[in-house]
């Protein structure tokens, strides 16, 4: 491509960016799939990953056989870019999203995609859509979809040869509708989220299939969400829908400790913001009659930062647990969301090291 032609096409890229913004609501956005500019994509093949690759597509061309689509090789990550006051970008935690896709494609024999590779795309990806990242205090920011799965051809069951890392970005609104507002949540006793000994610790896409129906049935009956029991004895709590919970009493943070649930990093950053504040935290296995003694819960994650419960309904049993009568988020959990966003906005000092600067 000379450069005349390399500018021409620059200049045209830029003015349609200019255009699909100006028709964006920032302080109205949903949780849902934008286009933006440009992705970026990395092939592993002949037993080593390639070089970066950037591409305005938003499609890929896969053979028939490859193993994402036949045997469930793919996992994913989510992690967001803030817009501070100062314009500068931040992206929260980009290191531990590496780590746990890292772990992820080990534990389904996929090829690991190297720490530096994973922190150079993401970079690289928003870096190109940064015209896209929300400005600040429009309650907005910009997710990012990093994505691994096999697309070398395999009819016997067995890992891929090959593989596709691509990483694309797009602004988002909260992922529950009502925003930092409690919600109510049901207990789902029919559906089983992972096995014990299964992949429910690994973020792959297996377990949000295995999910759906549950999901399906709660948003019917008018839930924001599911919680779900442990599979082997459905006594203890595991995930809360697609994120981790948590409850609040007698000023600990108490959170589900199982090898089904996924590591949240949004949870394990909220644990050392509640030991930062004095409160005691607690990981551990929570029997399903410990929510009557909790003050507050929530459920949490990337995409929902923390969304406060207001009601849980055990439906089969005719039970419910109320944690906001009044339909006000509890003050510790109000005040965990509140300190979390300021540090992923550069409003406090991240102490913690937790923010990557885009330079």
């Amino acid at each position: 491509m000379d450069c005349i032609t390399f500018m021409a096409e620059n200049y045209v890229g830029k003015e349609l960016t200019s255009l699909r913004m100006k028709n964006i609501d920032w302080s109205s956005l949903s949780f849902q799939y934008i286009k933006t500019d440009y992705n970026v994509r990395c092939y592993y093949r002949g037993g080593k990953w390639g070089e970066l690759e950037t591409s305005t597509s938003e499609e890929v061309s896969i053979h028939m056989a490859a193993t994402g689509l036949h045997y469930g090789q793919q996992a994913f990550e989510g992690l967001k870019a803030f817009k501070g006051k100062d314009e500068k970008i931040r992206i929260f935690r980009v290191a531990d999203n590496a780590k746990r896709l890292h772990d992820s494609a080990e534990e389904i024999l996929m090829a690991p995609v190297p720490e530096e590779l994973f922190t150079k795309a993401v970079l690289k990806a928003v870096e190109l859509n940064k015209d896209f990242v929300p400005p600040y205090e429009s309650g907005a920011s910009l997710y990012i979809r990093p994505v691994l799965y096999g697309t070398g051809p395999k009819i016997g069951v067995g890992p891929a040869d090959e593989y596709l890392f691509m990483v694309f970005v797009m602004p988002v609104g909260p992922y529950f509708k009502a925003g930092f507002k409690p919600t109510n949540m049901m207990i789902a006793r029919k559906y089983d989220r992972a096995a014990p000994l299964g992949t429910g610790k690994v973020k792959v896409g297996g377990n949000y299939a295995a999910s759906l129906r549950a999901s399906h049935a709660a948003h019917k009956g008018g839930y924001s969400a599911v919680l779900f029991l442990d599979s082997k004895e459905k006594k203890y709590i595991d995930e809360c829908g697609p994120a981790n919970f948590f409850g609040i009493k007698n000023n600990t943070y108490v959170t589900p400790k199982s090898e089904s649930i996924l590591p949240s990093i949004t949870n394990k950053s909220l644990i050392q913001l509640a030991e930062d504040m004095g409160l005691k935290t607690e990981r551990r296995a929570v029997l399903l009659e410990e929510l009557e003694t909790f003050e507050e819960a929530g459920a949490c994650g990337t995409a929902a930062v923390i969304s406060p419960i207001a009601q849980i309904d055990d439906v089969e049993v005719g039970k419910s647990y109320v944690f906001a009568k009044d339909g006000v988020p509890g003050p510790i959990s109000e005040k965990l969301y509140n300190k979390l966003r300021a540090i992923q906005y550069g409003d406090e000092p991240d102490v913690h090291g937790w923010v990557t600067l885009l330079e």
